[in-house]
């Protein structure tokens, strides 16, 4: 876990995106950041690392999909690439989580606040980081 006392940053991967959630420094809440657009996994990771050093960020997960057999699916594999390649970059502690069904969760969320259709078409990303962040602190709370 986190012990700085500094936020942790989660970053939900994609194809075309990547979205970013931060912690307070308290480490109980997640907020969604920002969405940002997939270039390469190098520049993805030192995009990230920036962000993190722009908040200070003591911790950053990646939200990694896993089957059945708890074996990364294909995405899976492809956000532990991109955990390698932040954590080869950079100084800040980098871990996977599980991030299965943030972005259902993220959808249905927006769902129950009301929120159009039409605006609901939008990008999930962020939303979904926020999520699996705060699924992650929850449990480091109760441990």
């Amino acid at each position: 876990m986190n012990d700085s006392g500094k936020p942790v940053l989660a970053v939900d991967w994609g194809r075309k995106r990547l979205g970013l959630a931060v912690s307070d420094p308290n480490l109980t809440l997640a907020r969604p950041l920002e969405v940002i657009a997939h270039i390469s996994r190098g520049k993805d990771a030192e995009r990230i690392l920036k962000i993190a050093q722009d908040n200070n960020v003591g911790m950053i997960i990646v939200g990694v999909t896993y089957d059945d057999n708890c074996t990364p699916t294909y995405s899976g594999r492809s956000a532990m690439r991109l955990l390698e390649e932040i954590r080869n970059s950079g100084s800040i502690p980098v871990v996977a989580w599980n991030e299965e069904g943030s972005t259902r969760a993220a959808i249905s969320s927006r769902v129950k606040i009301g929120s159009s259709r039409k605006k609901r078409k939008g990008h999930h990303d962020s939303i979904a980081a926020a999520i699996f962040l705060q699924n992650f602190l929850d449990s480091e709370l109760e441990k």
